[in-house]
């Protein structure tokens, strides 16, 4: 298991305190391997990945879609995936 791309993701949790809403913003990666593709808490062998698309929202951000048999995960993205996008679509 290889290493081919990274890209980095923000998981957003939002919490409800007397002062408010508040937002705490977790940086995370997800890699893509020779086999699979990796987040902090799932992985995905590559025989279940059907596509990866990019939505951009913002101005710069946007989220990052990773298309499944078991469903549709998304990851909100800083900075545009095109490379790791291209990187998955060699490999598959």
């Amino acid at each position: 298991m290889r290493v081919i791309a990274e890209q980095p993701y923000v998981k957003v949790e939002r919490y409800i305190a007397l002062t408010g809403k508040h937002y705490i913003e977790d940086d995370r990666t997800l890699y893509l391997c020779t086999d699979r593709i990796l987040s902090k808490y799932h992985e995905f062998p590559l025989e279940i990945v059907w596509d990866v698309s990019y939505r951009r929202v913002g101005p710069r951000g946007g989220l990052l879609y990773l298309h499944t048999k078991k469903g549709v995960n998304v990851y909100t993205v800083k900075e545009s995936p095109e490379q790791f996008i291209e990187a998955f679509r060699n490999v598959k």
